[in-house]
């Protein structure tokens, strides 16, 4: 008898494991972007050539590229805006503060949630003008 119902309680384990559903698949992995397809594009092109030149010191080569790249139409608003945010740094750096923050302002236009970090925004050319910028901006909607 002990048997049996031993039995029976593994036929009824076994029917409530085939109810039980499997659990959900993970999400599938994003896309990779491959640089070299980038490259191939000319306004990314621009902008990785003026993130190069940015990087080495050369700061007109790397506004001329960065300004191309805007010119050019960079499909991703993030690097619209750092373009725009190095077009700021160099112009500052020359001492256009105007341009600067026309500069800034293109920043804020191609991505609103545009910010500098704690270290750039420190800064004593550039981090007034982005203040005064970025104190400017709508403020985000609430989270509902």
């Amino acid at each position: 008898m002990a048997r049996i119902r031993f039995l029976q309680c593994a036929a009824a384990v076994a029917a409530l494991a085939g109810c039980a559903s499997a659990p959900p698949a993970p999400p599938p992995a994003p896309p990779t972007i491959s640089i070299a397809r980038l490259y191939e594009q000319p306004a990314e092109r621009a902008f990785l050539n003026g993130m190069r030149f940015y990087e080495e010191g050369q700061y007109e080569r790397a506004e001329t590229s960065f300004r191309r790249a805007l010119t050019d139409g960079l499909k991703d608003s993030h690097d619209a805006a750092m373009a725009s945010k190095h077009l700021a740094f160099i112009a500052c750096a020359y001492n256009r503060l105007a341009e600067c923050e026309s500069a800034f302002r293109a920043a804020f236009a191609a991505d609103p949630d545009f910010r500098l970090t704690d270290a750039e925004v420190g800064h004593p050319i550039w981090g007034p003008v982005y203040k005064r910028v970025a104190s400017e901006q709508p403020p985000k909607a609430a989270a509902r």
